[in-house]
């Protein structure tokens, strides 16, 4: 018989859905929707769907999202002459841009980038109020901030990118566009003008936590996965009854690399890893034009870069050319 595996497929209990704690606040009367259980959903995580609770907070983050939305949506149908098909055909081309330089930090007519500024507006209050409905969600269930700090990283490259790096540099129209292939291009734009990015230590810092939570979140659930058939992935349990899941787990990393990790540090290690990702992009990216304005030359200077002045045969590469 083959070896069970569940990489890609897993057992799937269903029983009376799960509607929560209550704690005596009348939490389960304000949730809605009628729960059910989705097949697909179990297969990626709990097969449970519902019931959610959106409060305040919620409803208005998906208000103004909705009309973020729907602003670059029809901007982006208006500019193919109303035509669905061409819609589709060009979507991933089609994009709603910035204000034109000359308008500064001012508010600039609707077709010039003014609906952009009323879009970003409405986008900005939709991410702020989804942070505010996170962090009383968690307080109010007793949890901790973790979920909220680790949104609010994200929420700092963000705003790095679409407000504060603009007001500093003076100009709405050094805000990103929306769109795909223009989020792209403004990407690589961006890095060409101020001397690639690549020398942007803050960039660098960046990729090696990205990297580096890549590699921590996959140790952690290959680890997991691989001690599930003996109860490792009920780590409540294992906690307060350590079994032969935990036991062996831990003792394959002290074997293998002579440290192992406890079920605590693996996700404090992840989080950390996570969370420095953007919180380091976006000091690269505040930095970029408002400090340092071609990253390739600061690295010349402080011997990050190699100085192409003779050296690697460069001088020898020009008297070849001629």
């Amino acid at each position: 018989m083959p070896e069970y595996q569940n990489i890609f497929n897993q057992v799937q209990v269903q029983g009376e859905p799960e509607m929560g704690m209550d704690n005596g606040q009348g939490l389960i009367g304000e949730r809605v929707g009628k729960p059910f259980f989705s097949t697909f959903a179990g297969w990626v995580g709990n097969a449970q769907i519902g019931p959610i609770k959106l409060g305040f907070f919620g409803l208005t983050s998906l208000f103004t999202g909705i009309l973020w939305l729907n602003i670059i949506g029809i901007n982006m149908l208006s500019q193919v002459d109303w035509s669905l098909s061409e819609f589709v055909r060009q979507l991933f081309w089609l994009a709603l841009e910035p204000p034109s330089p000359e308008y500064g930090l001012s508010m600039p007519p609707l077709d010039d980038g003014g609906w952009y500024i009323i879009a970003s507006f409405f986008l900005l209050v939709s991410v702020c109020s989804w942070w505010i409905r996170s962090y009383v969600r968690a307080q109010e269930l007793g949890m901790g901030k973790h979920v909220c700090w680790a949104f609010a990283a994200a929420i700092w490259l963000f705003l790095v990118l679409g407000l504060f790096r603009p007001i500093l540099m003076g100009s709405w129209s050094e805000a990103v566009p929306y769109g795909i292939f223009p989020h792209l291009d403004w990407t690589a734009a961006f890095s060409i003008r101020y001397g690639n990015l690549y020398y942007n230590p803050f960039h660098c810092l960046s990729i090696v936590f990205l990297y580096g939570s890549t590699l921590l979140f996959a140790m952690h659930a290959a680890t997991i996965l691989s001690v599930t058939r003996l109860g490792g992935d009920r780590e409540l349990e294992q906690i307060v009854d350590r079994g032969t899941a935990s036991e062996r787990a831990a003792l394959f990393w002290r074997w293998t690399m002579g440290f192992n990790a406890t079920m605590e540090g693996i996700h404090r290690w992840a989080w950390w890893f996570a969370v420095l990702t953007p919180i380091t992009g976006g000091i690269g990216i505040l930095l970029t034009g408002t400090v340092v304005d071609n990253w390739f030359i600061w690295a010349q200077e402080h011997h990050f870069a190699p100085s192409y002045d003779g050296s690697y045969g460069y001088e020898a590469y020009q008297a070849e050319g001629q």
